[in-house]
């Protein structure tokens, strides 16, 4: 019987420097926006069904204010704790596609030009800024920083 200790996994200098590279992205203005921006987007699709006034389409109302708040969610996770959120960036862009495709999708739905437009156009926006935040992560574009030495 060995009676070797393991140092918890959160505790590996890898990892901490891993979580540290992420959050120097997040602290970049770029960042900032992306996130800033899709925290927008979202508010918007939760509330797009009374701004463009589809309310009467109870299950695609009910639909952007669920996604809409996810989004939202995902924006201020993303904010407040990129280091340890960014394993989630791929639900973002599949939300953003869902709110392009929702308006055929959803069942007892009679589509309006407005309704369509609106869904496509922050459906995209949302898919976009999703990728943005993901390649974040990934090292790519300008917040790309390597961890201090330690």
């Amino acid at each position: 019987m060995s009676s070797s200790t393991h140092a918890p996994m959160h505790t590996h200098p890898d990892i901490i420097a891993l979580r540290e590279r992420y959050d120097q992205a997040a602290e970049q203005p770029t960042a900032q926006v992306v996130e800033g921006l899709m925290l927008l987007s979202g508010l918007y699709a939760a509330a797009s069904a009374w701004i463009i006034g589809f309310t009467a389409q109870t299950n695609l109302s009910v639909t952007n204010l669920i996604c809409g708040a996810a989004i939202g969610l995902l924006a201020v996770a993303f904010g407040s704790a990129y280091g340890r959120t960014h394993g989630m960036t791929f639900v973002a862009p599949l939300l953003g596609i869902w709110l392009i495709v929702s308006p055929w999708i959803v069942a007892g739905v009679d589509t309006s030009t407005s309704m369509i437009w609106s869904n496509v156009v922050v459906g995209a926006l949302v898919c976009v800024l999703g990728l943005a935040t993901a390649a974040l992560g990934m090292g790519r574009g300008p917040a790309r920083r390597e961890p201090k030495p330690q």
